[in-house]
């Protein structure tokens, strides 16, 4: 049976009661509760960056172990997003988060506690299915809670809440890994997620829509699971694998067809887990292909950020987490700005306009040099934090507020898959341009510099070196040709990130252009009550 349901003809909406009197169910009351367990989540996607080194030496780990613990963590997320908005959508949202910050907080006290690494992947596997849970629950909740009058406010503090917690991960990790233990890195999160659920236990009210689905289709979640999975795990490999490998290739190949398969059956099933018609919304799907867009750029161009302030300027961690400051403070600023300008002239504008600015930010960051200063630096990473932050609250809103309340949850996890897609696109591709770059000139600086020529596995492993900004030398290699390597393998490292984040900007000014089809949720009305269980 194919559904001929469209948004914009959707069934009429639920009727809406009262909030309930006093704090359970207030609407600010629930955006400080979801925010916590929101932070959790977004802090640990940058915090475990930086205990992974300590992680390998304590538990004598292999650099496969490592990534590892950063691969199980992210496609267990990805591959489980959707599938857990669903599962917000038929059960309730307050219930799923509550399931989701419990088992994010008790994987990582269990990965604290752990003393062999299998243990440590296996529980962040976990922690990535928690994630999958709470993230479009939170979501879902802000979308049922708050009339539409204050949900692009609502949106905006929790946007800023996600760019701080995402910014500070190297701060507070650094600090943690320095002056405690690599455990601590995820100890921190038990207290943290026990307040989470005190507070939801206490404030939090569930929303259900009374045509909310009363079943589960399982082939749909196989199959979308499926393609998720051979998708992000060949643009987690690709750069090892390379781009034209059977293995990239088939496994490419595979998320096509798995792809494919799912949407003729979504189409034909009665009650689908992602429901094509809400595809039928050009707003929707265009918010869908900007989040995917943005996520590309700026996730894709943080990665080698981190690499120019620790391995070109000689940052600690802690000082690389500060001089991006400014990124986080004008993420934080802007976010609940643009939510209050969003609501007043819609999204499209303020959408375009962002979409440009972090056009030009990442133009600017192309032009970064060896010896850059911080002012310099500060400049482009403010403008860049005043482009994405409104895009943040601005694309969210516009999947989210297009969906129908019941499919809240499916929305949600339908944005953070967007933004899982386009960070791990994002990594990939721009990995493959400074791979390209550091294969081209890499040689020629080499010889230039009077260097002996690399050859074989030798030069192999030094391209690799370069592509991170590390100098590819022993340490009894003499100080005098010491600073030759450096020098080079600081040159091209910047030439390469210079071109990757030239890429960036061209993704970022098509962004500004997906931008114009976007508009103002057309089921936003809905939200701020809802039948309350």
């Amino acid at each position: 049976m194919t559904s001929e349901t469209t948004v914009a003809d959707s069934a009429p909406e639920p009727p809406i009661k009262d909030s309930p009197k006093g704090l359970r169910g207030h609407p600010w009351l629930t955006l400080f509760t979801v925010a916590i367990g929101v932070t959790m989540v977004a802090l640990d996607g940058t915090i475990v960056a930086i205990a992974n080194p300590a992680i390998q030496r304590d538990l004598g780990a292999s650099l496969a172990d490592v990534q590892w613990i950063t691969n199980g963590y992210l496609l267990a997320l990805a591959v489980a997003l959707i599938t857990a908005g669903k599962l917000g959508d038929r059960f309730g949202h307050r219930q799923t988060f509550l399931v989701g910050v419990v088992a994010f907080a008790a994987a990582s006290a269990a990965i604290g506690f752990s003393s062999d690494v299998a243990l440590v992947v296996g529980f962040r596997v976990l922690q990535g299915l928690g994630g999958a849970l709470l993230m479009p629950a939170a979501l879902g909740l802000l979308r049922a809670t708050f009339p539409a009058e204050k949900l692009n406010i609502a949106l905006g503090i929790w946007g800023a809440v996600i760019g701080a917690s995402t910014a500070a991960g190297p701060i507070v990790g650094g600090l943690l890994v320095e002056h405690v233990s690599w455990q601590s890195v995820f100890f921190i999160n038990l207290p943290v997620g026990i307040l989470a659920v005190v507070l939801g236990v206490i404030l939090l009210v569930d929303h259900r829509a009374e045509n909310a689905p009363r079943s589960f289709d399982l082939p749909g979640i196989v199959l979308l699971s499926g393609a998720m999975f051979c998708l992000i795990w060949a643009l987690i490999k690709a750069t090892a694998w390379g781009w034209g490998s059977a293995n990239t290739l088939m496994f490419l190949g595979a998320a096509a067809a798995l792809f494919i398969v799912f949407v003729i059956w979504e189409n034909q099933t009665r009650e689908p887990l992602l429901p094509m018609s809400i595809f039928r919304s050009l707003p929707l799907t265009a918010g869908t292909i900007l989040m995917v867009l943005m996520a590309f750029g700026f996730l894709g161009g943080l990665f080698f950020v981190t690499f120019y302030l620790q391995n070109v300027h000689g940052m600690s961690p802690v000082d690389s987490g500060l001089h991006l400051l400014p990124l986080t403070a004008t993420m934080i600023v802007s976010s609940p700005i643009a939510g209050a300008l969003i609501t007043r002239f819609g999204p499209r504008g303020p959408l375009v306009v962002s979409m440009t600015l972090t056009t030009v930010a990442m133009w600017g960051l192309s032009g970064l040099e060896v010896g850059t200063g911080t002012v310099e630096m500060s400049v482009w990473f403010a403008l860049l934090g005043f482009g994405l932050g409104p895009v943040m609250v601005g694309a969210t809103e516009v999947i989210v507020g297009n969906a129908p309340i019941e499919h809240a949850g499916v929305a949600g996890g339908l944005q953070q898959a967007a933004m899982q897609v386009g960070g791990s696109l994002g990594t990939a591709v721009l990995g493959a341009v400074m791979a390209g770059k550091v294969d081209d000139t890499l040689p020629d600086k080499w010889a230039k510099a009077g260097l002996p020529p690399l050859r074989g596995e030798q030069a192999s492993q030094a391209a690799d070196a370069v592509a991170v900004g590390i100098p590819p030398a022993a340490k009894s290699t003499p100080p005098e040709i010491l600073g030759k390597i450096t020098s080079v393998t600081h040159d091209t490292f910047v030439s390469g990130m210079g071109l990757a984040f030239t890429v960036s900007a061209v993704v970022a000014a098509v962004a500004a252009l997906v931008a114009v089809f976007t508009k103002g949720g057309e089921n936003a009305d809905a939200g701020g009550g809802g039948v309350h269980i």
